[in-house]
């Protein structure tokens, strides 16, 4: 690797009429004459969250045994290739979730903390992981969090048992007041983490130009190139297609929308038609974000609570939730394993895109640690014990391919403590936790 004298600056943005777009970590922003010529950078730390409504079916999820892992359970197969950076804890508990609701579970996931019963807009809860992570490692990047669903519809009033739709709709809370409503259209979405941001209409307004946002920064890729070296070139090309690839396909998703000769009042334009081409494109914003250090905080609502939602494309042609209710019906039961074990596929498309993202030394997913788990346990008992539970990337930070099973509920708030932690956010307490979970803390022994 060739390190000039002068580094190029971490932050360095391309600007046009319009638009800004922050770079991936190349060569030359690592300054010469240092340690870093040798280890590429200081890698970043982040910290994902994904949440799946509803809970799971517990006895196709868990991998048998205690420590490494030699099999995966049916739901969770399509992590294979990336286990080696795959936790799977069993036993997590939200006490403070009770009286077991889909809004309180929703709500609990983040904040392990109990929800203001109430339908008005008195509603509490608590600072959530994600937002106490975004004070600390997010306050050097242009967004300190992104907050991401796949739900456009956001009801308001009472949505579950008396307490108000707030606790279904958001996952993140700035304050025990303040939730932070989640974005699931991938325009705005992408406008917001590239774009110079303004209001809604402002960027629906930008809809109507046919230039993309590329064009608008072409002036200072082409000044950029010039003084780099032939990795940092193609290292650029290849995030630059990643960017022009996520805007074809939100483009082919609008045109498709806007042929339609049918009404859809329900899909506002930009929106692809199929749950898992929405998903993926989410998490490749996602990708998108760290790659360029836009944000190094996200949290993305897989499905809300209580969905009616089906999968006609994996065969299950029920609603979600009256799915959950199987009242240990083994054919309703299986239905519920295939949802289940679709969620996580495209949890796992993320993880593998994340793996093969360099890096520096390593990959976006070796730099990376997120969650993937419910607030939900048993959803036919509502309760909110042995939840499905995931921790992923992170490597050298602790040692995946393995599972933790705990023979009592252990508070996920203890997770929680100990994956902020893990990216350098260290407070003595969460919510009601009881200290640091040591497999995770540590390498695992396997």
């Amino acid at each position: 690797m060739i390190v000039s004298k002068k580094a190029l600056p971490r932050r360095t943005v391309l600007r046009g009429l319009g638009a800004s777009l922050a770079l991936p970590l190349l060569d030359a922003m690592i300054p010469s004459m240092t340690a870093l010529a040798a280890t590429p950078a200081n890698p970043v730390r982040r910290l994902g969250y994904v949440y799946i409504p509803m809970g799971a079916n517990q006895g196709q999820w868990t991998p048998q045994g205690n420590g490494k892992i030699s099999e995966l359970s049916p739901i969770l197969k399509s992590l294979a290739p990336v286990l080696d950076q795959v936790t799977v804890l069993t036993n997590m508990e939200l006490r403070n979730a009770y009286p077991g609701t889909h809004a309180t579970s929703n709500a609990a996931f983040l904040s392990a903390a109990t929800s203001k019963w109430t339908e008005s807009s008195d509603y509490e809860l608590a600072t959530t992981a994600d937002q106490i992570a975004a004070k600390q490692i997010g306050q050097s990047t242009r967004l300190p969090s992104i907050e991401l669903a796949m739900d456009l519809l956001t009801t308001v009033g009472q949505c579950d048992n008396g307490y108000a739709c707030v606790y279904q709709n958001n996952l993140s809370w700035s304050s025990p007041t303040t939730p932070l409503p989640s974005e699931a259209h991938p325009r705005i979405a992408f406008e917001r983490l590239f774009g110079d941001g303004g209001s809604t209409a402002e960027r629906r307004a930008e809809l109507k130009k046919d230039a993309s946002l590329l064009d608008w920064v072409s002036e200072d890729i082409s000044r950029l190139r010039g003084k780099l070296g032939p990795e940092d070139r193609n290292r650029v090309a290849q995030y630059l297609d990643s960017v022009r690839e996520v805007e074809r396909r939100i483009q082919r998703a609008e045109a498709a929308a806007a042929d339609s000769h049918m009404p859809d009042l329900d899909r506002p334009v930009g929106v692809p038609a199929s749950y898992a081409d929405h998903a993926k494109l989410m998490f490749d914003l996602q990708v998108l974000a760290f790659q360029g250090d836009v944000t190094r905080v996200v949290t993305f609502q897989l499905a809300r609570e209580t969905s009616t939602r089906t999968y006609p494309e994996i065969g299950v042609s029920d609603p979600h939730h009256p799915l959950t209710h199987h009242r240990n019906d083994p054919e309703k039961m299986a239905r519920l394993a295939k949802v289940n074990a679709f969620h996580v596929s495209l949890f796992a498309y993320f993880l593998e895109k994340m793996k093969a993202t360099k890096e520096g030394n390593g990959t976006l997913l070796d730099h990376s640690l997120y969650l993937y788990g419910s607030g939900m346990g048993n959803p036919d008992l509502h309760d909110h014990v042995n939840l499905p539970t995931i921790v992923a990337g992170g490597a050298g930070r602790f040692k995946g391919g393995g599972i933790v099973r705990y023979a009592e509920p252990t508070p996920l708030a203890n997770l929680h403590l100990t994956l902020l932690d893990r990216v350098g956010v260290k407070i003595d307490r969460f919510a009601d936790s009881k200290g640091k979970i040591q497999e995770l803390a540590e390498p695992l022994a396997l």
